[in-house]
């Protein structure tokens, strides 16, 4: 996921991805907590993805405005 891609994406399809992130993040922090999680790296991954997002969601709340 890059930055040009959710540009392109409404603010409405952003929030969804970020819940999809956040979500992602919970189970992957869960799986770490238990042992089962077998790439850590996925952690970062989730985190920086989501706040790609955040920062692209308020880019456009200012672009609106």
């Amino acid at each position: 996921m890059n930055a040009k891609e959710l540009r392109e994406k409404t603010p409405d399809q952003l929030r969804e991805e970020l819940a999809n992130l956040k979500k992602e993040s919970f189970n992957l922090r869960f799986q770490a907590a238990t042992g089962a999680l077998e790439n850590p790296a996925q952690i970062r991954k989730a985190r920086r993805n989501a706040a790609r997002v955040k920062t692209i969601l308020n880019e456009k709340a200012k672009a609106a405005e």
